[in-house]
């Protein structure tokens, strides 16, 4: 398959690019900045994008069977409070892009879009997302080591996948685990669908590996066309 992926030099798309390439497959990654792309990655092909330009990511898409978007304002990997701020300041980024990725697949209908968000917008009850409970949203963020000012980007993201729910494209979302960590890729996690999946300790967690075989198996059968999934141990 071609497979392109937006965000390829951040936590999670370093794996997921890994995860591809050890299937076999072609990998587009997109960058905003190709002076960031790793030297032992350059046989991957890399091209520089601005994902909330739909014009930018027209061209980009050509000849894609899938985009998996990771986008995230700055670059998290090495910056994660430039990040964070950046999503604190603009927290309609997140739906921005999901608009401009949903125009650009516009011009290539048959381009599946797997769009990884937050878990915010999971259900804590039916019908009701954490998002949607200011204190226990930040009592959330606390026990994550996130500022409470992050609430208004968890929204933004909720947002983002509103964005999409009312597209008719083949696009696919993504919520992690509350908890995501650097750790081993086991291959053995289970999915859900808007609830969170937690284990036997009540805990909502996955390894960035492990996050990354998930994507890639979506992407080789997809099973959550025009839905979202989660996933944790």
């Amino acid at each position: 398959m071609n497979i392109g992926i937006i965000g390829a030099t951040g936590n999670i798309g370093q794996r997921v690019l890994t995860e591809a390439l050890s299937r076999g497959h072609h990998v587009t990654a997109f960058t905003r900045d190709p002076s960031r792309i790793p030297e032992d990655r350059r046989a991957v092909s890399w091209r520089q994008v601005d994902v909330l330009d739909a014009g930018s990511l027209v061209g980009a898409l050509s000849g894609l069977d899938v985009l998996i978007s990771l986008f995230q304002p700055g670059n998290a990997a090495r910056d994660l409070n430039d990040t964070l701020e950046r999503s604190i300041s603009h927290p309609e980024v997140y739906a921005m892009a999901a608009r401009a990725l949903l125009n650009a697949l516009g011009t290539h209908p048959r381009t599946r879009l797997i769009v990884v968000g937050g878990a915010g917008s999971l259900e804590r009850s039916p019908g009701v997302t954490l998002a949607d409970s200011p204190e226990a949203l930040r009592a959330g963020l606390k026990a994550l080591g996130l500022p409470e000012a992050y609430e208004v980007a968890v929204r933004g993201h909720r947002d983002a996948l509103n964005v999409l729910r009312l597209s008719n494209r083949f696009w696919t979302y993504l919520s992690p685990a509350e908890h995501i960590y650097p750790g081993e890729r086991t291959g053995r996690f289970r999915l859900g669908g808007d609830q969170p999946v937690v284990d036997a300790q009540g805990r909502s967690h996955i390894s960035f590996e492990d996050c990354a075989v998930a994507l890639i198996d979506e992407a080789e059968l997809p099973r959550h066309v025009q839905r979202r999934f989660t996933l944790g141990y």
